[in-house]
């Protein structure tokens, strides 16, 4: 099996297999060879069944320009709404709101409360997008992701593990959709 070997000031070894099927272990600067070989040994059978989910994953088109902009029309007009929505709900006020076609993140909320979103969202469920929006708008009363964090989230969206297991199930195959 191939992999990709980072070394770093990092205590622990970890693995990840990205979006694109590549397993990448993580280590310390000094973990002998044989060390990693061996954990990535004993997780064979995670390895080869999440890189089976991403080989029998379909392959969508990558999207036009002129797609995401449609999509980013879209979600101009639907996402303040589902934040106007929600924002009573958790309790908390937001500055302003900006729609991007981003690789990495599907929403973020800054410091100041300015709310950002993937456009891609328009491709996702209705709650998929509400659970995004509830998401970003919980970090305005706690910027991380401890338990008071999802405690909050729960409160205000109890079935929220469902969108945000259909975010980790399908939102791969829709970030490789945007173009290079």
């Amino acid at each position: 099996m191939e992999y990709t070997i980072i070394r770093s000031n990092r205590k622990t070894i970890s693995i990840q297999i990205t979006p694109e099927g590549e397993v990448v272990v993580r280590c310390p600067n000094r973990t002998p060879k044989k060390d990693i070989q061996a954990v990535v040994e004993s997780k064979r059978g995670w390895i080869e069944a999440n890189l089976q989910k991403i080989a029998a994953r379909p392959t969508l088109p990558k999207l036009t320009q002129a797609q995401l902009h449609t999509l980013a029309l879209q979600a101009k007009d639907s996402l303040p709404k589902l934040v106007r929505q929600y924002a009573p709900k958790v309790g908390v006020t937001y500055g302003r709101i900006t729609i991007r076609a981003q690789h990495s993140r599907w929403g973020s909320c800054s410091s100041q409360g300015n709310l950002n979103f993937n456009c891609l969202l328009m491709l996702t469920p209705p709650e998929v997008q509400a659970y995004v929006v509830v998401h970003e708008l919980c970090h305005r009363k706690e910027m991380n992701h401890s338990d008071r964090f999802w405690r909050e989230v729960a409160r205000v969206m109890p079935n929220y593990a469902l969108p945000k297991k259909w975010l980790k199930d399908n939102g791969s195959a829709l970030i490789a959709r945007l173009p290079e």
